[in-house]
Parts: C-alpha cells; structure tokens; sequence
C-alpha cells in the first residue's frame, strides 16, 4: 500500500470557515474603499482556483522534483521536470498580481487571499513555491522605496511574474549579523552604481523560469557608517535592458548548494564583479527599505509551517484510515477481522487529532495576519491603522517562529503514523519533514525572531510592548465568555493572559539586573506565546462555530484539554531562564 497517488486537496471548507466566520473578513472589505465590492463568494472562486492549481498542476511535480534536483552548467541552472511550464501557467492565470496594486498591473486583492495562496502553494510544491518566495515583497519594497522611474520600469515585469526577484543579504562571514556585510557599491557619474561582492544562500538567484531576475542587494557605499547603519539597497539585474533587448550584466552564480531538502529550489551562491545596479531609496538606509520584504517574507515563512502540517496531515489521514495493523481496544463498532485500521487506535488517534488542532488553529492566525496587514492599509480610521501596525509587528515573529517549529514537528508525528514506510521516498512523507526543517533557519532564525519578539518588541519601553496583542486575546475571552458553548474557553484564555502579562512583567524587572536573562527566556517565551495565541485561536472558533462547525467544536474542546498543558511547560522554562547558563568547557 503506498500513499504516493493522495493527491493534495485544498482544505476548502476550512478556509471558508476561517475567513468568513473566524475572521469576518467580507465586513471588514466593505469599509475599504479598495476591497468593498469583494464578497465572500469571491474569496471562495479565489480559493477553489488557487487549490486546484496546486491539487493539478504543483503536486504532480513535487516528489519527482525532489528526486531530479536542480542542475548548473556554465552559469545556468536548469530546473525539474515540469517547473517552468508550471511557471507559465501560473503566470498565465494572474496570480502573481493577486495583491498588487492595479496601478502597476496588479489584481488589487486583499493580503489575506495572497496569504491563501501561499498555504496552497507550499502544500502542493515547497521548491517550486521558493521561486516566488520574494517576489511580493519585492513589488511592495520598490512601490514604497523606489523612485518613479524605477517603478515605472521594473514593477510591471515583477508583478506579471514576467520577471523574478531575490533578496540577496547573507555573505560568507554574515549571516544574523548583516553589520558585518562587505559588498560595496561606487557611485557612478550617470547615477547608477557598480556592485562588488558575493552572496550566499540565494534562493533562485540563477534560474530558468524568467528571462530576467532582479536580485534586490545590500551593499556598502563609500562613506558607508559601520555596522547596520551603513548598508544601502540596490536594485541589480541579471540582464541589462539595452535598445530593445538585453547585455549581460557582472551577476554571476558560482553554485548551488546540495541540501536537505527544498531540492528543486536552486539556492545559489552569487558573485557581483562591477555590476550595475541603482540605490533604492535613502543612502545607509537599505534595512529600512528591506523591512517592507522581510516582513512579507516572514509571514509567507511561517505560512509555509501550515502548509507542511496541512499536507502532513492529509497523507496521515489517509493512510491511518486504511492501514490495518492489531486489533484495537476497545474493538471499532462491526469490525470482525484479525486486524483493525490504525485510525482507531489511541495512540495513533492522539498524532492525528494533534495534527488537526494545530493545523486549523494555525490557518486561523495566519490568516488573520494577512488580515491584520490589509487593516494596517486600508482601514477607514487613522487609529484603527495604526493599532493594526502595532498588532502586526507582534504577529510576525510569532507566526515566523512558532509555524514553522510546528511545521517540521507535526510533519515528524505524521511520519510516524506511517511506521517503516514513512521513511521511503514513495510515501511524501518524509521528504515533508526535510523540506520543512530549513523554514526554521532562513529570513532570520526563529531564534532571533525570538529575541526580536522579547527584546526589542515586549519588554522595550518598559515591558508592557505585549499588550497590543493581549488586549485581543482578552477581547476574545470577554466576548466567548457571555457565549454559552465558549464560557469555560474563554476562562481558561483570561487565566492565561494573566500567567503571560505576569510572566512578562517578572521578566522586565529581573532584566534591569541581568542583561543577558531576555536571550535566555526569548524562545520559551514565543513558544509561551505562540500556544496562548492558539487557545486565543480555538476560543473564537467554538464561539462563533454554528451547527454546521459542531466539530470545531470537538477540537477545541482536544486542545484544551490536550494541548494547552504545553503553555504550563513553557511557563516553567521561562521562569527557569533566570538561572544562569554555565559556559561548556571546551578544554
């Protein structure tokens, strides 16, 4: 028996559920003068396409992708099997301008169907997926940063997706610490620059799929401050338009890694000898500009976690649903046989509804995000906007972090309800496990995006930089508890709110004298919050689940009493932090 023909099936119905009860987000639209004439059927349309390009056209070619690899051979790299005409389709059908402005050729809908998207397409084909990793971020860099004339020149071919982009950060000797870059830029007399250096770890830095590439690159002017606050952003193209065609450009790819996983994403080392490109925005300002993409970029990371779990979860189903092993105790109503399927065992019970609760708590707070940044656009208030903002920037390092630590887990668990076969290749299980564990690493480890959530964002200015995000989770809990099915939910979250603000505020005093205590706690403490955002999460779903959601219902109800014990464990560990870590002797 092999799980190699499960096809992927978007999970419609859930999806549905999420955005139009969850989140309510066709209300929400009609205030927004860009969105109000989206309804919920739409976003439904949206949703059925974007799975059946995944379901028909990605999935296919995902484990034949991961056989076949990618190929480099004087400087070009040559993709799988199926990936460009892939490509094309996807083009062909607009989805690269889903949320796009219209004014640069862009369909104009809303983050949160990009956010859908992104789920559906790493479901059916990480690799493939990584291609377009930074592409949005990329149009919403330029549109805010760029001049007009840049725009004017370069938008229109990233938002057709007639052209791709990279974001090309790390260097040999700078990884997390971008202060340590050394590629260098001199201005030029016509206004652009020459670009010297080399770039590692780029995904889709040479490919097949686009004519051109716009590699986006941080980069040191001459009078350049050290550290951070002297990196500038250019824009570098593969080939320079010229008289109606194209000359190459000094851009160069040296390699491409053999990895784990992600096998058909060609991650390239790049070299820049002298190759034009132009500042994009102020000067020593790149990460500025850069925040816009990595911000994108986070968010569709820690989507790449759900769509791990969600694939993960579907292959488990079904095979624990026709594999029979034992007979189970108590034995499944009408079952006669020597044996039963392993679907009816507890333990096997336990990995599958685990996979489920994570999994649909998890698309709910995705979504959600992508929600929160349309609002942080788009919202009719000034106030509302910028409470958004606040909200967003605390939803970033979370999702970044705590979806993709859960993406590679639950693909483990999936994998052992497969036993033996789920280490070979013809079950797709496995090689989910090895594509999700990179998200965990690349557009900044979760490790600093922990730190990045406790340090820079909660305990700034005091410790109370949580409490944009507390202040929903305790909305929530107020209005499940005047809810008859959500009261004890909604108990449960406000006793947690307060275990988590009084956590916080023993972190910020015992920090003032031990500076090194928030790097400490800074993990455990995102996880801590991570699994409060998700009991947040289950608690408006049973509230606003109607009879047609009764098993949502079940499923808080499993996370409840199953799951949300983690928060205690985490509780403990951060508390643990104030004890010093012991330096390991190396001698």
């Amino acid at each position: 028996m092999s799980s190699g023909g499960i096809p992927y099936r978007a999970p419609l119905a859930d999806i549905a559920f999420v955005i139009e009860r969850w989140i309510d987000a066709p209300a929400d639209w009609k205030c927004m003068d860009c969105h109000e004439s989206l309804d919920a059927e739409a976003a439904r349309m949206v949703a059925e396409a974007a799975g059946q390009f995944s379901a028909d056209t990605l999935a296919p070619i995902n484990g034949t992708g991961d056989l076949q690899g990618c190929t480099l051979a004087e400087g070009r790299v040559t993709t799988p099997d199926g990936f460009r005409e892939a490509y094309r389709a996807y083009c062909g059908a607009g989805w690269t301008a889903l949320a796009c402005d219209p004014a640069v050729g862009g369909q104009g809908l809303p983050q949160l169907l990009d956010a859908m998207l992104n789920e559906m397409i790493v479901s059916g084909n990480h690799a493939w997926a990584m291609y377009l990793g930074i592409l949005h971020g990329a149009y919403a860099c330029l549109n805010a940063h760029a001049p007009e004339w840049m725009r004017a020149a370069w938008l229109p071919h990233l938002v057709s997706g007639r052209w791709l982009a990279t974001m090309c950060l790390t260097e040999p000797q700078a990884g997390s610490d971008l202060g340590l870059l050394r590629a260098q830029a001199r201005p030029q007399a016509d206004g652009s620059h020459r670009i010297d250096g080399q770039k590692i770890f780029i995904s889709g830095g040479e490919q097949d799929l686009t004519e051109n590439i716009v590699h986006l690159v941080l980069a040191r002017l001459p009078d350049a401050p050290p550290g951070t606050k002297g990196i500038s952003l250019f824009l570098v193209p593969k080939l320079l338009p010229q008289d109606g065609g194209f000359e190459p450009n000094a851009v160069f790819c040296d390699g491409i890694e053999k990895k784990m996983g992600i096998k058909g994403s060609a991650t390239c080392a790049m070299r820049f000898e002298s190759a034009k490109g132009w500042l994009i925005g102020e000067p020593h300002r790149g990460l500025a500009a850069m925040f816009i993409m990595m911000n994108s970029a986070r968010l569709h990371v820690g989507l790449q976690g759900l769509g791990h779990a969600e694939m993960a979860y579907q292959l488990a189903l079904t095979y624990a649903r026709e594999r029979q092993q034992m007979r189970a105790q108590p034995r499944p109503q009408g079952a006669t046989g020597a044996a039963d399927a392993i679907i009816h065992h507890a333990p096997m019970r336990r990995i599958l509804m685990d996979l489920r609760v994570w999994t649909e708590g998890m698309r709910a707070l995705g979504y959600w995000a992508g929600h929160v940044l349309d609002l942080t656009e788009h919202a009719p208030d000034a106030a509302e906007r910028a409470g958004q903002q606040a909200l967003a920037a605390l939803l970033t390092p979370v999702i970044k972090s705590f979806f993709t630590e859960r993406g590679f887990e639950l693909a483990s668990q999936a994998l052992q309800v497969f036993g033996g076969y789920g280490y070979v290749h013809e079950y797709r299980i496995e090689q989910i496990v090895r594509d999700s564990r990179i998200a965990m690493i690349y557009e900044g480890t979760n490790q600093i995006q922990a730190l990045d959530l406790l340090q820079r964002k909660v305990l700034a200015g005091g410790g109370d930089g949580l409490a944009p995000l507390l202040d929903a989770f305790r909305h929530e809990a107020n209005l499940a508890m005047r809810c008859p099915n959500a009261r004890a939910y909604g108990q449960t979250l406000t006793q947690w709110c307060d275990r988590l603000m009084e956590a916080t505020a023993a972190l910020a005093k015992d920090a003032q004298a031990d500076a090194e205590l928030p790097a400490r706690a800074a993990e455990d403490y995102l996880r801590l919050v991570g699994v409060i955002a998700m009991a947040f999460s289950w608690c408006r779903a049973v509230r606003v689940a109607d009879e047609a959601h009764a098993h949502k219902r079940q499923s808080a109800c499993y996370f409840y009493d199953h799951v949300l014990v983690d928060a205690g464990h985490w509780l403990a560990r951060v508390q643990a932090a104030r004890h010093v870590i012991p330096m390991i002797d190396v001698g």
